[in-house]
C-alpha cells in the first residue's frame, strides 16, 4: 500500500503599517521570511500588507490564524501610539495585553546600561498578550512574542531578520519545496499554449513563466518549476525542455536547489 504524501506545512505573512502601503516605507521582510521558511519545509502560501488599524489587524489575525499552520506579522510593536500590533493580537486571542516580567526586565537592563530613561513609551514594548513567549530581540533589546500559532515581530528589517534567525529552526516544517529553472530566449507567447499542457500533465509542481526583455529588441523566458515531488520536478523539467527544443529554442538550466 502506498504512504500517502506528507502533508504541507502552510504559513502567512501579515505586514502590518501604514507607512508600508503609503509607499513611504518599502517592504524587504516578505523575501527574506519567504527564502528562510522554504529552507525549513515550510510554503508561505499567502501574504497581506494592512494598515494599522486595529478592527482590521483582529479580524485578519482571527482569520489567518486558523487557515495556515503558522502565522508571522512583522511591524506595529515599538514605543508610539501608533504602534498597536500587540494590543490588537491579545484582543484576536480574547486575552489581557500584560507587562511581561522578563521583558519589563530585559527593557530596564537595556535602557539603563545606556543612561537612557526608560519611560512609559519604551515600557509599551514590554506589553505582550498574557500566555505569550517571547522572541528574542538580540539587535535591540525589545523582544517580539508567539501565542499559538502566531510569531510577532519588528518592522525594521535588520531586527526582524534577527529575531526570524533565531525561531525558524524550531519551526515543524513539511516536505522541502524543490525548484529547477530553465530559461530560453523565446518569447512567452511562443511557449504559452504547450506550457499549459505540460501543466495540466504535472498537477505536482507548480509552473511559473517569467518574461524578460534582452535588449536590442529581443524577449526571453523563465520558466520556474516548484515541487516536493523531486520525480515530477525531474519529468516536468525534461518535459519542459524537450517543448524549447521544439521550438528550435537552447534551454539554459539550473539543477533543482534542495536547501538544508
Amino acid at each position: 500500500m502506498t504512504e500517502p504524501a506528507p502533508a504541507a506545512v502552510t504559513a502567512c505573512l501579515v505586514i502590518i503599517g501604514n507607512e508600508i502601503l503609503s509607499g513611504r516605507t518599502q517592504d524587504i521582510n516578505l523575501n527574506y521570511i519567504a527564502r528562510g521558511l522554504t529552507e525549513v519545509g515550510v510554503q508561505l502560501t499567502e501574504a497581506r500588507v494592512i494598515p494599522d488599524v486595529r478592527e482590521t489587524i483582529i479580524a485578519t489575525i482571527n482569520e489567518v490564524r486558523a487557515k495556515y499552520d503558522y502565522v508571522f506579522t512583522t511591524g506595529g510593536i515599538g514605543p508610539t501610539h501608533d504602534d498597536i500590533t500587540a494590543e490588537c493580537v491579545a484582543a484576536a486571542f480574547g486575552v489581557d495585553l500584560i507587562l511581561h516580567p522578563e521583558a519589563k526586565r530585559r527593557l530596564e537592563a537595556h535602557y539603563s546600561a545606556r543612561g537612557i530613561e526608560f519611560n512609559e513609551a519604551r515600557r509599551r514594548m514590554a506589553h505582550v498578550p498574557d500566555g505569550a513567549s517571547l522572541i528574542d530581540n538580540p539587535v535591540s533589546t525589545a523582544p517580539g512574542f508567539r501565542i499559538g500559532n502566531v510569531h510577532v515581530m519588528a518592522g525594521v528589517p535588520k531586527i526582524m531578520q534577527a529575531m526570524f534567525d533565531g525561531i525558524r529552526h524550531g519551526l515543524k516544517g513539511g516536505p522541502k519545496m524543490l525548484s529547477r529553472t530553465i530559461t530560453c530566449g523565446l518569447a512567452e507567447g511562443t511557449v504559452a499554449h504547450d506550457l499549459g499542457l505540460i501543466q495540466a500533465d504535472y498537477p505536482a509542481v507548480e509552473i511559473g513563466s517569467y518574461p524578460f526583455w534582452t535588449g536590442g529588441g529581443g524577449f526571453g523566458v523563465s520558466l520556474v518549476l516548484r515541487s516536493t515531488d523531486p520525480v515530477a520536478l525531474a519529468h516536468a523539467g525534461e518535459a519542459v525542455i524537450a517543448m524549447i527544443r521544439g521550438f528550435g529554442g537552447e534551454p539554459v538550466e539550473r539543477e533543482p536547489e534542495i536547501k538544508e
